[in-house]
């Protein structure tokens, strides 16, 4: 007789082992064989042509592309236009972004259940709204805006601000809805309304979390930015697009140079901000 059959009926089901991998009736493992059926499927639908892809004179033109790009240009005439490129980059995910924290958080509170009791009336409408925001790329919503702003940043800015507001929405409406509901049931039952309920309680918990969200999403909005340019929203997308079209790498180079340079600082920033926030 083994130690687990000499124990109780109890401290057999405290101490059951797990089921063995690639059992019948575990779930994980079907849902992972689904998933490997559908890469195995897509794989063979997509129509990869491997074979041309890593051929000597695909590689070829590709190394000489790579080539072409190691040198980029450094005139001062042109520095200085990148230098507003890259500030007007960066000003417009910033400004994309902050507008987008501010709605996104005035949406999430409709949009989510702040306590079992809560009959979130509008929770339905609100999230079927951010997923429209969220749903149309920001190269669409630059499109639609340009008509209206005409070419620069502020369609660009505009374009970022709608499609980050459906993105940060939901997160922060996921957040609320997770968060802790100790003090605010504490403050609820001596008849505290639900917004100093909110601003007291539950705010202070989620408030970390909503600021990493945040900070993630500028990242991705320097990145965003940079390519809305390519419709004639400024920055550097515009530049790039331009240098690209007319087959001038040097500048072209430059502006990718400028591109990482900025991400890697939006990178630090974040990383310095979520440092401090978990102190």
């Amino acid at each position: 007789m083994t130690d687990l059959q000499r124990l109780p009926p109890a401290a057999n089901e405290v101490y059951r082992l797990p089921p063995p991998l690639f059992s019948a009736r575990c779930k994980a493992c079907w849902l992972m064989a689904g998933v490997g059926l559908l890469v195995a499927l897509s794989f063979w639908s997509l129509e990869l042509k491997w074979a041309q892809f890593f051929s000597f004179d695909a590689l070829r033109r590709m190394g000489r592309f790579v080539a072409e790009l190691l040198h980029p240009a450094g005139e001062a005439a042109f520095l200085q236009k990148l230098l507003g490129a890259t500030l007007e980059t960066l000003a417009m995910s910033a400004l994309g972004t902050l507008i987008a924290a501010l709605l996104g958080l005035l949406l999430a509170l409709p949009a989510s259940q702040a306590h079992a009791n809560d009959k979130a009336r509008y929770k339905g409408l609100t999230r079927l709204l951010l997923n429209a925001l969220r749903a149309i790329p920001e190269l669409v919503w630059a499109a639609l805006l340009l008509i209206a702003a005409g070419l620069g940043p502020f369609a660009g800015t505009l374009a970022l601000a709608l499609h980050t507001t459906g993105v940060l929405g939901r997160l922060f409406a996921e957040s609320i809805e997770n968060a802790p509901e100790g003090a605010g049931f504490a403050l609820r039952v001596r008849g505290i309304g639900e917004g100093r309920v909110f601003c007291y309680a539950t705010l202070p918990q989620v408030l970390p979390q909503l600021l990493s969200y945040t900070l993630y999403r500028w990242e991705n909005n320097i990145r965003a930015a940079a390519i809305l340019g390519v419709v004639g929203a400024g920055g550097l997308g515009q530049m790039l697009a331009f240098h690209m079209g007319l087959f001038q790498m040097p500048e072209t180079s430059s502006v990718l140079l400028a591109m990482i340079a900025l991400v890697a600082l939006v990178d630090a920033l974040s990383y310095l901000a979520r440092r401090a926030m978990a102190r």
